[in-house]
This record gives C-alpha cells, structure tokens and sequence, in this order.
C-alpha cells in the first residue's frame, strides 16, 4: 500500500487539468493506494477555484461541479479527509519558529505540512504531493518523501 498526503496545489490537479495532472491521474488510478488530505483543503479548493472563475478559466458553474466531484470521491473512500487538531496549529507554529524565517512559508502550508508530519509520525505517510516550491523545501527538510507532480525530478 503506498500512502499519499495531497496539499491542494497538487488535489486541485485532479479537478483540473493543468500541468501536473497526468501524474495526479497515475496516481488515483493506482488500485493499492491511499490518498489523505486535510480539512483545510475544502476551503482551500474554494479557494483555487473561486480564482479560476475570477480569471475566466472555468465557468462558475464548473468550479461547483468540480466540488461536487470532490465531495463523491470522499464519500466513495477515494480520498479521505483528515481533521484538523489543536496538535497540528501548534506543529504549524514550531514550522513557523524553524523556517519563517529563512523560507517563505505560508500559514495554511505550514498547516498542510503539520498535518504531513502527523500522518509520517502515525506511520502512515509514504509521499507528501504538493506544487508549491516552498513547501516541498520545508517538507523536505522534515524528512518527508515529497512529490511534486510537475515536476518528475523532484521526486525524491
């Protein structure tokens, strides 16, 4: 079984095609696999594709509809959503207090990578998928097995 974490730059792949979604698609069609993602992601996939809308790259009425997909790959165990715990705001804090300073990382991807560290440390983390440079640096740092579906020689 290999165990995959999905930041939304790399969940909104699936939703969308953009670069990187062929490998987002290997993935998903992989039979022993299992795909996590946080809590945090639902709004964060508003939030990405609120912006496609905005700059006219889908009609409103696909960014519901990719929702509504996202929504039935949950209920169908394709994807399984990982609550956000006071344990993880204050992991998002301490990857504040190693690397805000010397990386420009963000409050919701110190989250995400929070969440990451959590499911590594419950052994049941094989790859961290994200397309955000910084993060795949941080979570790199960590210790994790990062994927960046964009790019195949940051595979690691």
């Amino acid at each position: 079984m290999i165990r995959y974490f999905f930041d939304t730059s790399a969940l909104a792949k699936r939703y969308h095609t953009e670069a990187g979604t062929p490998r987002v698609a290997r993935i998903f069609s992989g039979v022993d696999r299992e795909v996590r993602i946080s809590q945090l992601s639902f709004v964060e996939f508003h939030s990405v594709f609120a912006g496609k809308v905005r700059a006219g790259v889908i009609e409103r009425r696909d960014a519901g509809l990719q929702r509504a997909r996202l929504l039935l790959d949950i209920a169908a165990g394709e994807i399984v959503a990982v609550g956000l715990t006071s344990d993880h705001f204050r992991g998002a804090d301490e990857l504040f207090g190693r690397y805000g300073f010397s990386h420009r990382l963000r409050t919701l991807d110190a989250l995400q990578l929070a969440v990451g560290l959590d499911l590594r440390n419950q052994d049941i983390l094989d790859h961290f998928v994200a397309a955000d440079k910084v993060l795949l640096d941080v979570a790199r740092l960590e210790g994790l097995s990062v994927m960046n579906p964009e790019d195949p020689e940051l595979d690691q």
